[in-house]
């Protein structure tokens, strides 16, 4: 035990501990915001990751309005992110609903600081702790508030713990900073896109539509075989395309299969991917293959293989532009949580299709942008090792 420190339960630290509140969202409607699941995604408080209800009286909420320095808690959702903690800090006057299956935890400030149970969440201790009290279901995971409760949680005296978020702060701070090169070069790439192309829907330019379905040689569904923890090729899920239209590998699946069934759901260089289900928000992800490395993909992803006049690079970048995904959206079938886009649907997009030379000139271009994005996450990698290292030192013993 550290010194001065004290091993106190989620209960003491936190004396407000609830869920939100039971409002059906509505897809295209407006009002204030409500928090769900997806506000946690990729653990931030993600403000364009909200549900709305109409709702514009706030009368029967006035209990569910999130306050500075509360914490949502993810209480039911996969096993990978059951027990996802996020800070809130209000921006100006806004008023966020609490919604459904988030908990909030307002903390007695002479006790703990929000902010360093924020960086506690992440720490290996507390996801062993979540683990043991979780209760696992087919697809999901959940825990009830009367465990999360007695979870016991380091406490050092309140200077240490200002000290302590102050450091992780700065660290923190340093990979935001990073990202945030990161998103510039997305914008770049997407005003490249602009300025070469045009609208992708309104296709100012005059270029020749086809249907993506024209030009493609196949467009077919992934397995729905089970995935594991080991096997011998990695598994690609919906989780594994990021909404900007990259591959993330780092929460992987694996899967066996036979080499005859291999063929039928495997990956290749140049392969689109398109990720049909998901919620209302995230629907239509894409992404395109540019290695070799034998992957599967589920059955929530669409491959689709191009004709060799249409580049990948350039259907991957058409489908992730706004406007697109907003058409997509429009597309959708289903509820906010569970949205779909069938086969058919996506071969019968419109797609410009504007000569080979400009196509390659703009592959040149993503690839330069590429580099340099590889250059920034290289860094972001070395800043995270630190900021592990500085949360071990503190929460690891």
């Amino acid at each position: 035990m550290k010194h001065n420190w004290k091993y106190l339960s989620i209960g003491e630290c936190f004396p407000s501990i609830k869920n939100g509140a039971n409002i059906k969202q509505i897809a295209g409607a407006n009002g204030y915001p409500i928090t769900r699941i997806e506000t946690l995604s990729g653990g931030i408080f993600n403000r364009d990751r909200m549900g709305y209800a109409n709702i514009v009286d706030l009368t029967k909420y006035q209990d569910y309005i999130l306050e500075s320095g509360d914490l949502l808690l993810s209480h039911i959702n996969s096993k990978a992110y059951i027990g996802r903690t996020v800070k809130y800090e209000k921006q100006g006057d806004e008023k966020i609903i609490h919604g459904m299956n988030l908990l909030r935890l307002r903390a007695n400030p002479e006790v703990i600081s929000s902010s360093l149970f924020a960086y506690y969440s992440k720490s290996m201790k507390f996801k062993d702790a979540v683990a043991r009290i979780r209760k696992d279901a087919v697809n999901q995971s959940s825990m009830a508030i009367s465990d999360l409760r007695k979870i016991v949680v380091p406490v050092p005296p309140l200077e240490e713990q200002s000290r302590i978020v102050a450091e992780l702060d700065l660290l923190t701070g340093i990979i935001d900073k990073q990202n945030a090169q990161l998103k510039e070069l997305d914008n770049l790439a997407q005003a490249i896109f602009y300025d070469m192309f045009g609208d992708p829907i309104e296709n100012p330019k005059g270029w020749e539509v086809k249907k993506l379905g024209d030009v493609s040689t196949s467009v077919s569904y992934g397995t729905s075989s089970p995935s594991s923890t080991v096997g011998k090729y990695k598994y690609l899920r919906m989780n594994n395309i990021t909404y900007e239209g990259f591959l993330d590998l780092t929460d992987l699946k694996y899967i066996d299969m036979d080499d005859a069934e291999f063929e039928k759901y495997s990956v290749r260089e140049g392969d689109v991917l398109f990720n049909r289900t998901n919620s209302m928000d995230l629907i239509g992800k894409t992404t395109y293959i540019h290695n070799m490395e034998p992957m599967i993909i589920a059955g929530y992803i669409i491959r689709v293989r191009l004709v060799d006049s249409v580049l990948p690079v350039y259907v991957s970048k058409f489908m992730n532009m706004p406007a697109m995904k907003k058409k997509l959206k429009s597309m959708a079938k289903g509820a906010v949580n569970q949205a779909n886009i069938n086969s058919k649907e996506l071969k019968s997009i419109d797609i410009p299709l504007p000569p080979f030379a400009l196509q390659q000139s703009f592959a040149e271009k993503i690839q330069s942008i590429e580099k340099q994005k590889e250059t920034i996450r290289a860094s972001i990698a070395d800043t995270q090792k630190l900021l592990d290292y500085t949360m071990d030192k503190y929460f690891g013993k």
